[in-house]
């Protein structure tokens, strides 16, 4: 069942001594859409990626280093067969790539470097499914490819099957994420002291 949420004027009483023919009501329109069924994200390990420690001899003075890459299995489960898309939030500062979520600062101006995610091996209801993404928050949906998963882009899943790619209702996903961190060139870094590698992002369930 759908249920629209409307409230409908809003009304300001004002008095102005030079303005007496100004509208005197306004109306405001709260709308959204209740959903029946609930989804539920989860992450293999607690959603915790841990490189351990890092000596910094290990690192190039250069270049980025790429860190062993870390695959998590992703699952979000529903009520029902649910329309829905994922938006990954960055909680952490200091990404050294608008494609990639930031580690955090070295003394509060020192990018330590980034991470990015890939959505891989994705499986709706036990069948293999494409993994989509939308640039225009969900408007329009091309398969996600080789690409990264980044705050700029929602994430779904579906097929071509209406002859444009769409997502398609899911009761139980399945997926792999691959994590993949790289450390910004250590000539640029105060690595006089341990530095943490201080990543945060939620993944969120939006509802289409």
């Amino acid at each position: 069942m759908r249920k629209t949420l409307t409230v409908v004027a809003a009304t300001l009483m004002a008095w102005s001594p030079w303005h007496t023919f100004a509208a005197s009501s306004v109306d405001l329109t709260v709308t959204g859409l209740i959903t029946p069924s609930a989804c539920t994200p989860g992450l293999s390990g607690g959603g915790v990626v841990d490189h351990g420690k890092i000596s910094a001899k290990d690192l190039s003075a250069t270049d980025q280093t790429l860190l062993p890459a870390s695959t998590l299995q992703m699952v979000v489960n529903c009520d029902a067969q649910t329309l829905f898309a994922l938006k990954g939030i960055e909680n952490s500062v200091g990404s050294t790539n608008p494609n990639g979520f930031g580690l955090g600062l070295i003394n509060g101006n020192q990018p330590l470097g980034h991470y990015t995610l890939e959505l891989l091996n994705a499986s709706a209801d036990t069948a293999a499914a494409t993994t989509l993404k939308s640039v225009d928050d969900g408007k329009t949906w091309d398969a996600m490819g080789g690409d990264v998963w980044s705050t700029l882009n929602l994430a779904s899943f579906g097929n071509q099957s209406g002859g444009n790619w769409a997502p398609i209702p899911i009761k139980d996903l399945t997926a792999d994420l691959k994590v993949s961190t790289r450390i910004a060139p250590a000539s640029g870094l105060d690595l006089t002291n341990e530095v943490p590698i201080d990543g945060s992002a939620t993944l969120e369930v939006k509802y289409l």
